[in-house]
């Protein structure tokens, strides 16, 4: 009877993990830490915004995080598929820029795994993208007047 109680609270204590893992707790930070692991990320800033690049090209953006939101450079068949998945977590940016893709993720909403696939996915893009990109642009280096 003893070892079934073991067992039990083994499996208790898995469950619990798992659950805990599942807990949305994304941060801004969080997003960055995330967006900055992916190969080739730098962190830069567009219109006062924080940006995430690869190539020197913009993948991701803390421009919203005010409102509690990352956001996201999709294509708009691939933002449909996260808005109808989770419709909680990720929600099209109003207007233009939305219906070419651009998506917010609430933060408050989505989960360590959520959070790092939907980067990755844009990340991806991005890459891909610039690899058929005929003009490559170098990293953006700081403006200075001399």
């Amino acid at each position: 009877m003893r070892e079934n109680v073991a067992i039990v609270c083994v499996e208790q204590d898995s469950v619990n993990r798992e659950a805990l893992d599942a807990v949305p707790t994304m941060t801004a930070a969080d997003f960055r830490r995330l967006a900055l692991s992916l190969d080739g990320a730098e962190e830069g800033s567009h219109m006062g915004a924080v940006d995430f690049r690869v190539g020197g090209r913009i993948f991701a953006t803390l421009a919203s995080v005010k409102q509690g939101f990352g956001n996201l450079m999709l294509t708009p068949d691939i933002q449909a598929e996260f808005v109808a998945e989770a419709p909680d977590v990720f929600v099209p940016v109003a207007g233009g820029w939305g219906r070419m893709g651009a998506t917010h993720v609430r933060l408050a909403k989505a989960n360590r795994d959520i959070l790092a696939g939907a980067l990755r996915t844009a990340w991806k893009l991005r890459v891909d993208k610039n690899a058929t990109s005929k003009v490559t642009r170098p990293p953006r280096l700081s403006r200075r007047l001399t």
